[in-house]
């Protein structure tokens, strides 16, 4: 019997219906596998038992990518890392311009050390609820650059924990985050933005007490610039401090018009009704600036010290990232779009 036109479309229409039904289904269970942060582990027979949680998140300084390249940094010494990432619910791609969503954060619970590197987030409570815990625990910190504003809550926002903004105004929580854990939230840009970076000067009177968060630390210059400090930082370790270059490149003179800010230092921290923990604070650390192997280092150095292990720490330690590490410059609007936390594996 012969087929008729009819029932040739309307074949072809199932099966083009089938084909497309397909594809959606394909196209779910991809996205469903993206999953949203990433891990690494110490090789074998290297590890130091601590586990470190990386929580990037900013739209300028592109800690999506500086933070992965820590985290293997700490994985070859022994560290299991997680890095966490602003997230798009939607998408489920890494869009640190999203400022309410950074999954993952459940992973504090059994967390050694906190790296942070946000900007300006206005995260959930729930989210909120696990760094909250953790600071209650005193266990310890490490924030870079902008987390010293690492929090901003609007004014109509209801939240449990708005006084983690960095404008917070009054009582315990005076400059939120960044002044109760860091030791100073968001003051202003010291040198001048995009047209000076940062020439290290390491304490030597730290250098000479053996500090070891500063061993093998000698030369730092960075593409960032200075952060103003107002906190006079009188219950604190400063470690080095930094002065404005007049340009944009190792090789630039210092401004000598301008005054040394201090740009790293320890500082113990205590939440009301909260533990004793203890803090390193860089107001360096963009991805461009981690280009400096003296950086690295100090973040490694200060990593061993914060969970204990500062006795492991030599002048040597390999700080080489793993893989190729080729930064982009700091700058609104220059992430990576389309891209899933694996892509930064």
């Amino acid at each position: 019997m012969l087929k008729t036109p009819y029932f040739s479309k309307f074949r072809m229409l199932k099966y083009s219906f089938s084909l497309l039904l397909f594809i959606l289904l394909q196209l779910h269970s991809a996205c469903a596998q993206h999953k949203p942060w990433l891990q690494f582990k110490p090789q074998a027979g290297t590890s130091n038992g601590k586990k470190v949680l990386l929580i990037s998140g900013d739209e300028e300084y592109r800690s999506e990518e500086s933070m992965p390249m820590m985290a293997k940094l700490l994985a070859k010494h022994g560290f299991e890392t997680y890095v966490l990432f602003a997230i798009d619910p939607k998408t489920k791609q890494v869009n640190p311009e999203y400022q309410t969503n950074i999954p993952g954060l459940a992973l504090l619970n059994s967390a050694d050390l906190m790296i942070i590197a946000t900007r300006f987030r206005a995260l959930p409570d729930e989210q909120m609820s696990y760094i909250d815990r953790y600071l209650k625990a005193g266990k310890p910190v490490i924030g870079l650059r902008t987390a010293t504003h690492a929090f901003n809550y609007g004014k109509d926002v209801k939240s449990a924990y708005k006084h983690y903004s960095f404008n917070e105004k009054e009582g315990p929580w005076k400059g939120g985050f960044g002044g109760l854990v860091l030791g100073e939230t968001w003051i202003n840009h010291h040198g001048d933005h995009g047209k000076e970076g940062t020439r290290a000067f390491i304490n030597g009177l730290q250098v000479n007490v053996d500090n070891p968060i500063l061993r093998g630390v000698k030369d730092i210059w960075v593409p960032s610039d200075v952060y103003g400090i107002k906190n006079t930082l009188n219950d604190a370790n400063i470690l080095v401090f930094g002065q404005p270059t007049s340009g944009m490149t190792a090789s630039s003179p210092v401004n000598w018009q301008k005054t040394l800010m201090p740009i790293a230092w320890t500082r113990e921290y205590q939440l009301p009704e909260g533990r004793k923990g203890k803090v390193f604070t860089s107001t360096m650390g963009s991805s461009v600036d981690l280009q400096s192997a003296d950086l690295r280092r100090l973040i490694l150095n200060a990593s061993l010290w914060a969970v204990g292990l500062e006795n492991s720490i030599s002048a040597d330690l390999d700080v080489s990232p793993v893989g190729n590490y080729t930064p982009k410059m700091f700058g609104f609007g220059t992430y990576d779009k389309g891209k899933y936390p694996e892509d930064f594996q």
